[in-house]
């Protein structure tokens, strides 16, 4: 007789969680490539989707990377890269009262995945008023709509991605693209009157708010 693997679930911590996960999940699905890779340790859940990434060999777009931490009410392990729009519809079936979700079984193999994050070195750099990163994520929204013609094929829509988010933020004591400004603006995580927070460590940026964090590998031609 065949052996057979139980399909793991996630027990959330209450309610709140549920809906938290829920919404990052929905704000990830309209921003990254379709996948998020669920880290369990103990009692805490790390959700990383990705924003953007390079396409091409040299191309200079950075690695941009959203992560959202949630509590577990028991602890648990796991490192699964798996389907956003599998995690949507699991979180949408559970009851009002579930926070157990079942981790889909099919699984990615998605090359942002492999990359991590240092976990410890950083060194804080500056703060940034979120507002201001909310207005380059909406000029720099507008600026993609402009460039991009009507049906445009994927190199293109690629093309107008890269030239605008990869641009660095001007005025910045740390050199940082656009695209963490939208990141964090379309993941929900800048909020007027908020602190964001810049953070280096080797060549990751990592821009934190009370909200998430937006991890950033400078592009091949940083």
């Amino acid at each position: 007789m065949s052996g057979f693997t139980p399909q793991p679930v996630l027990e959330l911590a209450d309610q709140g969680t549920v809906a938290d996960l829920r919404t990052f999940v929905s704000r990830a699905r309209a921003a990254d490539d379709g996948a998020t890779r669920l880290v369990a340790a103990g009692t805490v859940l790390a959700a990383y989707v990705c924003v953007m990434r390079p396409k091409l060999l040299g191309e200079g777009t950075p690695t941009i990377l959203g992560l959202r931490t949630m509590a577990l009410a028991v602890p648990a392990d796991l490192d699964a890269t798996v389907p956003l729009a599998a995690v949507s519809d699991r979180l949408a079936r559970m009851s009002d009262d579930d926070v157990r979700l079942a981790v889909p079984p099919t699984t990615l193999h998605e090359s942002w995945a492999g990359i991590s994050a240092p976990r410890g070195g950083w060194e804080r750099v500056t703060e940034i008023d979120p507002e201001e990163l909310i207005r380059i994520a909406g000029d720099g929204a507008r600026e993609v709509a402009q460039i991009i013609p009507a049906n445009p094929g994927a190199m293109i829509v690629n093309n107008a991605r890269a030239a605008v988010w990869g641009r660095l933020i001007p005025g910045m004591v740390q050199a940082l693209p656009a695209g963490a400004a939208f990141a964090a603006h379309v993941l929900g995580f800048l909020t007027p009157g908020d602190t964001a927070v810049l953070f280096r460590s080797a060549r990751w940026l990592r821009l934190s708010t009370g909200r998430g964090h937006v991890l950033i590998r400078p592009g091949a031609e940083a």
